[in-house]
């Protein structure tokens, strides 16, 4: 059992039931870790660790509502006291919001929904899993971005500024708690191809794009314009995240902290 990823790792998922944060579950519970899920929908997150339980993996589930900071905590601690720590944690709660609306019809409650949802999220749930990492049983907080953290591309001004901003909360926060040994490591996926089949919010997301270029979301992510944008023609899957995730949160990537991996198939060549 030696040669897996994150044996004996204990691992917290934020949006654990959705597309991204049951695809990582998944694959931390397959590399050993005992896995704990949190999110708002009971059923969801039932499904996730059924399927893990099945591979005989190990997931606890709780109904956590990520801007409840009270709540985060208590889930926290409950976790730290029956594991005996945190090693690794992951915030991939997403929030809906506009794509496609420029300043003039944009609103300030649609620029702001994803500034104060991501960036509000990402806090309470870093603050509270951070509390249990670090001396003898260094840490790792994985935190999520989009392309769109560099793009110069119109309409996606509240998008745009809440991407980058979550990449530089993951630059800030890795070097306050670098001297505690806990690492903060960011990861930036284009859309990703199979996430509407997952049951994530891409297919409501790019609906309005995807009409415009004549096409189905289903086409616009498998070979239209969104993959033609890419260097390598494609986006990533659910896997591909999934796998890069665990790596980044293994003793392997010990000595990466304070950077964003770029999994954007070439949309970005930083």
């Amino acid at each position: 059992m030696s040669g897996l990823l994150l044996n004996d790792k204990t691992a917290v998922i934020y949006g654990g039931g959705g597309a991204i944060g049951g695809a990582v579950a998944r694959v931390f519970a397959r590399e050993g870790a005992r896995v704990f899920i949190a999110g708002r929908t009971q059923e969801k997150l039932d499904a996730v660790a059924g399927d893990i339980a099945d591979a005989g993996g190990k997931a606890e589930t709780a109904q956590v509502d990520v801007f409840d900071q009270e709540a985060v905590d208590r889930h926290a601690d409950e976790v730290a006291t029956t594991a005996g720590g945190i090693d690794i944690a992951l915030n991939a709660v997403s929030v809906m919001h506009d794509q496609g609306t420029t300043l003039a019809d944009l609103s300030l409650e649609e620029f702001m929904r994803p500034v104060d949802g991501f960036l509000r999220s990402l806090f309470i749930t870093s603050k509270a899993v951070a509390r249990h990492m670090g001396g003898d049983r260094p840490g790792v907080i994985l935190t999520l971005s989009e392309p769109g953290s560099k793009l110069a591309v119109g309409g996606i001004l509240g998008h745009s500024v809440s991407a980058a901003g979550k990449e530089a909360f993951t630059r800030v926060l890795a070097a306050e708690l670098a001297p505690r040994d806990i690492r903060v490591v960011g990861i930036r996926p284009h859309a990703v191809v199979d996430a509407p089949a997952a049951g994530s919010y891409t297919e409501e997301l790019f609906q309005p794009l995807a009409a415009g270029a004549g096409q189905s979301v289903r086409d616009l992510l498998e070979g239209g314009a969104m993959a033609e944008g890419t260097l390598l023609k494609r986006l990533p899957t659910l896997s591909q995240v999934a796998e890069t995730a665990a790596f980044l949160a293994s003793d392997r990537a010990a000595s990466l902290t304070a950077t964003t991996v770029n999994l954007s198939a070439g949309t970005l060549t930083d």
